[in-house]
């Protein structure tokens, strides 16, 4: 068992107070190998090095993007009722059947399923694992995001990039070990998301702003050299030092100093990952930076690759919003053209560089979708309602089965039927490839070992290659 050393959290207010939104701030919530960090040895030997996880927000509907259920289109606008459903009023009272607006196409030599609509990703799936088995237990958009992201319905857990850095540290103390890359506006429920609950707060995930610069305050003021600050630096490091032997028991004032030395580290090395300039026009158009549609997503994909690249071991970028209650061809449709070149790029060019079979890959949303909803409208304009039951998700690289799909849901989409995996489970698979062991990877926090699963999972070995 790792040390598991009780640590005094401090109050977040306490800990951030006096750091503003610039470097400081960005370093202080991801500084690495901290107190009470394991040895960063994963548990058994692993392809995967590191994971890019990319989160679809809003819950894309497996039915129009991998999974294809010809038997709605025989069912379409074919008026039902239902009653008693438990999880989601939306799925009570006088409901249609909702064919996909989409055609699906056989593509890769295995003829894995996929939407028409994906141009460039249909070129990638002998890379990619389908897995059509999984559910989760919210129809609710926060619980649902905090579900997937923490293992916990409610928040207040640490999310898997935390999870992963804390069982394997950093692979550059330059760069924090989880980045987070959001929309503009942040997911529902919030950097909870991201949080590092009740782990040390070095492990919570640092987010790149969505606009303008990604991190506030990276260069020093006019005028202050690198030296300047060095020095600076030592000389409060000297007397924090003197401050800290005083009261050994708190570690706040310890991470605090790290955060600062962080910030420093940084300065050197976030500028160069972070421009784009050094990257030729061909790789840029590959990602579609430049186009109106592509440039946002295709801009965190080619980051992603960059950050993986220089050693970050986690990277989350997030797209949405594909909660599409009605018109659903028109958004699930630009919603596919806006991630399906960047992603593609993302899985060609992490291939070419030899980077793909140590980079995991991850495509998740929060939950699916019904074949079915109560908007019926005539012409286009039905959509889809959630559904914890049944939902779209994949892997790439990182030691996974490309060219398969793992599992199987009903005739039309409802509910998974074969190879059915909790949630839990996908986050014990994830760890198992990264090297981790969900049973041991825990933490002692109010009274006992706490991890990822909660109580405990399953791998999934048909998803492993």
């Amino acid at each position: 068992m790792k040390d598991t050393r009780i640590i005094t959290q401090p109050n977040r207010r306490e800990f951030l107070y006096g750091l503003g939104a610039g470097l400081g701030s960005v370093a202080f919530t991801s500084m690495l190998e901290g107190l009470d960090s394991p040895t960063g040895t994963p548990h058994h030997r692993t392809r995967a090095k590191r994971c890019i996880f990319l989160m679809m927000e809003g819950g894309p509907s497996h039915i129009d993007t991998f999974d294809p259920k010809p038997e709605l289109t025989k069912r379409h606008l074919q008026e039902f009722s239902r009653s008693g459903e438990m999880e989601s009023a939306m799925s009570s009272g006088k409901r249609y059947f909702v064919k996909s607006p989409f055609e699906f196409i056989k593509a890769g030599q295995n003829g894995s399923d996929i939407c028409c609509q994906w141009t460039h990703l249909k070129d990638c799936v002998d890379d990619m694992c389908f897995f059509r088995g999984a559910q989760v237990e919210s129809v609710n958009h926060p619980t649902a995001c905090f579900h997937v992201n923490t293992g916990n319905r409610f928040g207040g857990d640490p999310a898997i990039g935390a999870w992963m850095t804390y069982g394997l540290g950093s692979l550059n103390q330059n760069l924090p070990g989880f980045v987070v890359l959001p929309r503009a506006s942040y997911p529902q429920g919030g950097p909870a998301n991201w949080s590092n609950g009740f782990l040390p707060a070095q492990f919570q995930g640092t987010p790149f702003r969505a606009k303008g610069s990604p991190i506030l305050d990276l260069n020093p003021p006019a005028g202050v050299s690198q030296q300047r600050q060095r020095t600076n630096l030592d000389l409060l490091g000297k007397l924090n030092q003197k401050h800290l032997e005083q009261r050994s028991a708190r570690s706040e004032l310890e991470a605090r100093m790290e955060s600062y030395e962080l910030a420093f580290r940084m300065q050197s090395e976030v500028p160069e990952v972070l421009d784009l300039k050094g990257e030729n026009q061909r790789t840029l158009e590959m990602y579609g930076i430049g186009q109106a549609n592509t440039d946002s997503f295709g801009r965190k994909c080619l980051l992603a690759r960059r950050l993986v690249e220089k050693g970050v071991r986690f990277v989350q970028a997030y797209a949405g919003n594909w909660d599409s209650h009605d018109y659903i061809e028109r958004a699930h449709g630009n919603l596919i053209h806006s991630v399906d070149r960047p992603i593609a790029a993302l899985l060609k060019d992490l291939k070419n560089r030899g980077l793909l079979d140590e980079t995991l890959v991850f495509f998740c949303g929060e939950f699916g979708r019904t074949p079915d909803n109560g908007i019926r409208g005539g012409g286009k304009s039905y959509g889809r309602d959630h559904n914890a039951k049944a939902m779209a998700m994949w892997f790439a690289g990182g030691g996974t089965k490309g060219g398969h799909t793992i599992g199987a849901t009903d005739e039309i989409g409802a509910e998974a039927v074969e190879n059915v995996h909790h949630i839990r489970d996908i986050h014990v698979t994830l760890l198992h490839l990264l090297g981790l062991n969900d049973n041991k990877l825990t933490y002692y926090h109010a009274g006992r070992f706490k991890q990822l699963s909660q109580f405990g999972g399953q791998v999934i070995q048909e998803i492993i290659g």
